[in-house]
């Protein structure tokens, strides 16, 4: 799992872990373009995993993945490490409360190092490791669960 520190590493923040269960259904506070993010986000499925890679070409780590879906669908400029996508300024999101293009952070040790677009039904989008390539998870998963750090959300 060390590979996921790639990523960034950062801010402590620990959250209750998502446990096992059943996922609400939460509508995004714009429908719109939340779809926008999940169609690009989950396009990308299969695109190798690349340290510092943030485009379709030439891959993709965690935080390239969600720098290129939110600026390719939404011309939106993000910070480009998951610690300061971790640090913007938004309010935390309980796990029961989690939209489609919610951004999901993880790590170990207090720290942020990894990051990805929640779909929904308790999956995210992500860009996991070196010789990986972009996939779904679940956030119940056991590496998942233990190392949530919580959510933020940057569609209101």
């Amino acid at each position: 799992m060390a590979l996921l520190a790639a990523c960034g590493g950062g801010q402590a923040l620990r959250p209750a872990a998502p446990a096992a269960q059943a996922w609400p259904a939460v509508a995004p506070a714009d429908p719109a373009r939340a779809n926008a993010v999940l169609m690009r986000a989950i396009s990308l499925v299969g695109t190798p995993y690349r340290y510092g890679g943030n485009t379709p070409e030439g891959g993709f780590d965690c935080s390239g993945l969600v720098n290129y879906v939110y600026r390719d669908m939404l011309d939106l400029r993000l910070p480009r490490t998951s610690r300061e996508l971790f640090a913007m300024p938004h309010a935390p999101i309980a796990t029961d409360r989690l939209a489609g293009g919610d951004l999901v952070f993880f790590g170990s040790d207090g720290n942020v190092s990894h990051v990805g677009i929640y779909v929904g039904e308790g999956r995210f989008v992500h860009a996991p490791s070196s010789g990986g390539t972009v996939r779904l998870d679940r956030l119940d998963g056991h590496w998942w669960r233990d190392h949530y750090r919580g959510a933020r959300r940057l569609l209101n």
